[in-house]
């Protein structure tokens, strides 16, 4: 079987100081990279790197925030200066300004995609220039969400964002191929800050604080768990192991992991000579719409709570 031995190779993960981002930061050092640690936070990130480099790993902070073609090059002049070289990219860092579109204010929607799709974009593209001047080969990895896949509301800028990254996985596999360069977008699904507000899991986050474990139907039904169920991931598409792995996106949480559909037609229909808007309206009822496609993540479903016996 290949390796799952990264040791050796340099790392950045922007916004890796607390949550997803520090969970993937750690378990690619202790896979054997070495990371250059990412946040806007810089006690976050000292502490991302304390933790890492007690537990005998290697890594290094990099405060500044992503969106800029300025802070990409910092970032992998950082990997580069201390480490000799860039192997991995993971585009973990993200905000959120949750508003329905009548209330989203420019500033809303700006600060998102700046942070998450371009972001990731000038992080991806000064890593891809770096490994294609290494010729070695190399490893993007595009954190995406289910809401980018299936639309959520209140989050027109982050779905929006999400949905970008996914497609920028999709076309950047192709172009980076012939470098050896894989390209894939993951979808965690875990509690963090983003998710540990959502009634239906909250008084289960507070018992996972208190040391009680999610129950199965979290973490296998709903594919819900800890930062640290989903990084695994990380240092597997890093790996020799996953050198044949590009273009996809990816789902993890919990006990879960999952391959996510790239959008396709379901059903067609033809007309001779083109369509009017009747016979579109005729097609539409009696077979195209048959089986319209839902939107949104589909609601928790949690067990109504055992009653006492009497």
């Amino acid at each position: 079987m290949p390796s799952i031995d990264i040791g050796g190779k340099a790392a950045v993960v922007t916004g890796g100081g607390r949550g997803l981002g520090l969970a993937y930061a750690r378990a690619l050092a202790s896979a054997g990279a070495r990371v250059v640690v990412n946040d806007v936070d810089e006690d976050a990130a000292g502490q991302a790197v304390k933790s890492i480099t007690e537990a005998g790993g290697q890594a290094v902070a990099e405060v500044v925030a992503v969106g800029t073609a300025e802070a990409a090059d910092r970032l992998v002049a950082r990997a580069v200066r201390e480490f000799g070289r860039l192997d991995i990219l993971v585009t973990n860092a993200g905000i959120l300004r949750d508003r329905v579109l009548w209330k989203m204010t420019d500033d809303d929607f700006d600060a998102v995609i700046t942070t998450h799709l371009r972001g990731t974009f000038t992080c991806a593209r000064a890593a891809a220039v770096r490994m294609r001047e290494q010729g070695e080969g190399g490893t993007l990895i595009l954190v995406g969400s289910p809401a980018g896949q299936r639309g959520n509301f209140g989050q027109t800028n982050y779905a929006a964002a999400k949905a970008g990254i996914a497609a920028m996985a999709r076309t950047w596999s192709m172009e980076l191929g012939r470098a050896g360069i894989t390209v894939n977008a993951i979808v965690p699904v875990a509690a963090t800050a983003m998710t540990e507000t959502i009634p239906a899991f909250a008084p289960y986050v507070e018992a996972l604080r208190e040391g009680t474990p999610f129950p199965d139907f979290l973490r296998k039904g709903e594919g819900f768990g800890t930062p640290e169920d989903c990084a695994p991931l990380v240092p597997f598409l890093a790996s020799e192991a996953a050198r044949g792995i590009t273009g996809q996106a990816i789902g993890i949480g919990g006990d879960k992991v999952a391959l996510w559909s790239h959008p396709q037609e379901i059903r067609t229909a033809y007309a001779d000579g083109g369509w009017t808007p009747g016979t579109l309206a005729d097609v539409w009822a009696d077979s195209l719409g048959a089986e319209p496609q839902t939107v949104g993540i589909p609601a928790p479903r949690i067990p109504a709570p055992k009653t006492a016996e009497a």
